[in-house]
């Protein structure tokens, strides 16, 4: 029995979309051969939704957009330089490229396109063993010459080339085998490791958004610690992200048997954890999950050993925040999540001043008016930062937080906590001082907000003769 006919009897009959089938009837009648290619067969035969299908044809690219064209929804040829053509069919994209045989120049990651003449060429080139299977349709047979099916059932990551090979055609692949172990589970084979181990420095020639791209997809999976482990213990991380195998230097204040690097990486798992348990239809939370990864990375700049044995961080939520906004920006991430994720590095430790409820009123709107729109991000942050093994301290900490919590809410419903301004407006700050516009409006303003923050809303009158007296001891206005 040849090994096509075991494969085959292997993976028994194959549920193609059928949208899948219906293209390939297109190509037969032009005659062409059309194969579902990578992702797609990797998922169809691990029993996972594949929300996009991938094919591979010995159709040349002008041929293909000339059967697509009045088949598709959408026809798209960005992407034809390369030999891929984009179509849209019922709400589901679709991917064909022509067999590839390309050559790289090993500098940039630019490959010198080539089409080649067999899907078994063409299989050769792609990045991992898994994704290297292929279904031919409409037959549905079966295509593995790299054993990917055996890969798959043993859950190990191995590429068809050498790993050196592959890598060096294209060093992103390497942070895809650290996302593909944390997305699918795998066990990134010995010599892939090695690989990567060896040619981290080659990741230099990836461009910084191509890198963000694959560092976020391996965030937002079910369970990213496999993937940065894998990345740490590569020093693929040194070079891509250092600031979390930095974290390896410091100890942790609660956990002196871990170092923060292992602490973040619990954060990381009880957000997402969170996430589940709070808003369970929600999408992943990209910003929560990089805020969680990167709020104690200003700890080993911060770290100073106390007499008697003891470790403290002052201000590395400060260090912390700003690191973070550097390396977000060195990434090209956007302006909007650089801030967001900034601040909540920078507002994660406020709570650890809350006590046993001590604070006031005015601590608590300044606790929810600092976090804006943040604000529920930053309560599951919190709550994730508790790592604690002590089940009576881990109790203590939530319980606490449940009082905040409840605190927020009760202000909330006495008073709009979710958009304080000054209970005096511009045009009425002018009138009432006799002001023009410009910088001692500005002022008059940022005072009446902080009398809103300490006292809460004040009545017409009394927010009057507040701003009066201020503007009389300042000089301000013809109330001065």
């Amino acid at each position: 029995m040849n090994d096509v006919v075991v494969q085959q009897q292997a993976v028994g009959p194959m549920r193609v979309p059928a949208l899948a089938e219906e293209l390939a009837g297109r190509f037969a009648q032009a005659g062409h051969r059309l194969y579902l290619v990578g992702g797609p067969v990797r998922d169809l035969l691990l029993g996972r939704p594949s929300y996009d299908l991938d094919f591979t044809t010995d159709a040349r690219p002008d041929r293909v957009l000339k059967i697509v064209s009045e088949w598709g929804d959408a026809v798209w040829d960005v992407g034809i330089a390369f030999g891929t053509v984009g179509v849209t069919k019922r709400g589901v994209q679709l991917e064909i490229t022509t067999f590839r045989a390309d050559s790289y120049d090993r500098v940039s990651r630019n490959p010198e396109v080539t089409f080649g003449e067999s899907i078994e060429a063409d299989l050769l080139r792609r990045d991992f063993s898994v994704n290297a299977m292929a279904i031919e349709l409409p037959s549905k047979t079966f295509i593995d010459p790299h054993n990917g099916l055996q890969a798959l059932r043993d859950k190990i990551l191995d590429t068809p080339a050498t790993p050196q090979e592959s890598f060096a055609d294209d060093p992103l692949r390497m942070l895809r085998a650290a996302r593909f172990a944390a997305q699918l589970g795998f066990t990134a084979a010995p010599r892939v490791v090695d690989a990567m181990a060896s040619m981290a420095p080659e990741i230099d020639r990836i461009t910084a958004e191509r890198v963000q791209a694959e560092l976020s997809k391996l965030l937002l999976t079910d369970d990213p610690r496999p993937g940065l482990e894998l990345l740490v213990g590569t020093g693929l991380a040194d070079r891509v992200i250092p600031e979390v195998p930095g974290m390896r230097l410091a100890i942790d204040e609660h956990h002196q048997h871990k170092d923060v690097y292992q602490h973040s990486l619990t954060v990381l798992a009880q957000a997402i954890e969170l996430e589940k348990t709070h808003e369970p239809t929600s999408e992943p939370d990209l910003v929560l999950r990089l805020a969680a990864l990167l709020h104690d990375v200003g700890k080993p700049a911060t770290r100073e050993f106390q007499p008697g044995g003891g470790v403290s961080f002052h201000h590395h939520e400060v260090v912390g925040a700003r690191m973070t906004r550097k390396r977000l920006k060195a990434l090209k991430y956007s302006k909007e999540i650089i801030e967001d994720v900034s601040q909540l590095v920078f507002l994660h430790l406020r709570f650890h001043g809350y006590g046993r409820g001590e604070w006031t009123d005015s601590a608590v709107r300044r606790y929810v008016t600092d976090a804006g729109d943040l604000l529920t991000r930053l309560h599951k942050l919190v709550r994730a930062d508790c790592t604690t093994r002590n089940k009576r301290r881990a109790a203590a900490l939530q319980a606490t937080y449940d009082d905040l919590e409840a605190r927020i809410g009760r202000l909330k419903e006495q008073e709009d906590l979710d958009n304080v301004r000054p209970d005096l407006n511009g045009e009425q700050i002018m009138e009432l001082l006799g002001l023009k516009p410009g910088p001692d409006v500005g002022k008059a303003w940022k005072y009446l907000k902080e009398l809103r923050l300490d006292r809460g809303p004040l009545e017409h009158d009394e927010a009057v003769a507040e701003l009066k007296k201020w503007a009389a001891e300042n000089g301000i206005g013809s109330a001065g």
